[in-house]
């Protein structure tokens, strides 16, 4: 009897000392989607007032956790049912990926008439900025849906012949790392100039270290949020390329004498604005068949 009780100790060590190493594999190999998701995701948590950030960040970890809960079995069942279908999914994310990154820098070159003309004359009602927050936090939600299914597909991809058991719980790891790392650290983000001020605060009796690295925190915070928007378009046309690349044989042979970095972004640029146009044509039609 005890010596079954080891035997089964035995098996279970050997197990997580599988999953251990399939684990860090896996994190690896999805470390280039983490480091997109950490800027996407980074950029849409930024620009709400100081004591929204974190209720807003931890709204949009909670979305980030349920999309994990929805992925993994939906993964799971149609891998072993008709692993093509995920395929087809992953495409579709892509089209809206592209979509949000070309969007992006249309409205960067040719912004709405309506900012232009748009003045506050009012301020902004708390159930105004409620109702941004929800936007915001749906659209971040809606992206992170996309960005955690390539980190599941490729982490599921890495341990392709790995037991039933160990693919679900290296892919659970990997999923749970990209939740609580990259919001984990957007949340440590979004929090630096109210540490620099606590640091300038303590140290304005001596101005020595303290001080100075609480300046460098609060100067460095606008030109991080700066750059996190530029960045998060960016990787949003890198996810998105990414995925035509690798899953359409067509878009694999374009521009393959090219970086592949480069490659995915002009293909994600340029399909991202094919689908931009069709939107636009879209609404354009719609409202002049309702205005009539």
């Amino acid at each position: 009897m005890a010596s079954g009780i080891f035997s089964l100790f035995d098996d279970v060590a050997a197990l997580m000392d599988d999953v251990a190493a399939m684990s860090k594999i896996a994190t690896k190999k999805t470390a280039g989607i983490l480091g997109d998701d950490l800027a996407v995701n980074a950029e849409k948590a930024m620009g709400f007032v100081s004591d929204r950030e974190i209720p807003v960040i931890w709204a949009i970890t909670k979305g980030s956790f349920i999309n994990k809960l929805i992925i993994l079995p939906i993964v799971f069942i149609l891998n072993a049912l008709y692993p093509p279908a995920i395929i087809i999914i992953l495409v579709i994310g892509g089209l809206y990926l592209a979509y949000e990154g070309a969007e992006k820098i249309f409205e960067f070159f040719v912004p709405h008439k309506k900012e232009h003309k748009t003045e506050l004359v009012e301020e902004i009602t708390p159930e105004q900025l409620l109702a941004y927050e929800k936007t915001k936090i749906k659209s971040a939600i809606r992206t992170d849906f996309i960005l955690s299914l390539e980190i599941v597909i490729i982490a599921l991809g890495t341990i392709a012949t790995a037991t039933f058991t160990e693919q679900l719980m290296v892919v659970t790891i990997v999923a749970l790392i990209a939740t609580i790392g990259v919001y984990g650290i957007v949340a440590l983000m979004v929090r630096m100039d109210d540490a620099g001020y606590k640091l300038i605060e303590k140290g304005k009796s001596s101005k020595g270290f303290l001080t100075f690295f609480g300046v460098v925190l609060v100067k460095s915070l606008p030109i991080i949020i700066r750059s996190l928007s530029v960045l998060g378009t960016l990787a949003l046309l890198l996810v998105a390329g990414g995925i035509f690349v690798h899953h359409i044989d067509f878009f694999h042979h374009i521009l393959a004498s090219l970086p592949a970095m480069l490659q995915e972004f002009l293909i994600g640029l340029a399909v991202g604005s094919l689908v931009l146009l069709v939107i636009i044509w879209f609404k354009k039609s719609r409202e002049m068949l309702f205005s009539k």
